[in-house]
């Protein structure tokens, strides 16, 4: 089951996936509170979370995690399908993700296109991809 969370219930999750070495604040986003975020629940476990950000007719999505464990099992890509059609109903012309690059081709897969913006951040490498929707 699919459906929206409150951006409290998306911390715990992002931290133990995204950055369990830094501090759990290192995870919290200062608009979150301009989020709109979901989770992926399984058996009443949250497995897997996004957020989603909309400036005009643009929506980043961010902070994607899904349980170590249950990566490879299709949760996160279910719920990244149902970010995409939540962004398209909202009015959403071109969805995009500062996507880790050893992550491209996965996001490849759900038609996301790499630009030209790169970046490097925490010792990580970026490159910015994006999706018309509309």
């Amino acid at each position: 089951m699919i459906k929206r969370i409150e951006k409290e219930e998306t911390w715990p999750l992002r931290h133990k996936v995204l950055w369990p070495n830094k501090g759990i604040e290192h995870i919290k986003l200062k608009d979150d509170d301009n989020g709109i975020h979901f989770g992926l629940f399984y058996e009443g476990n949250l497995i897997s979370v996004i957020s989603l950000f909309i400036d005009q007719d643009r929506g980043q999505f961010r902070k994607f995690a899904t349980h170590h464990e249950e990566q490879g099992k299709g949760y996160g890509s279910k719920l990244l399908l149902h970010l995409i059609e939540e962004a398209k109903k909202l009015g959403v012309k071109v969805v995009w993700c500062n996507a880790r690059k050893d992550k491209c081709d996965y996001y490849k897969k759900f038609g996301l296109a790499e630009t030209e913006k790169v970046f490097s951040k925490d010792g990580t490498q970026y490159i910015i991809m994006e999706k018309h929707i509309r």
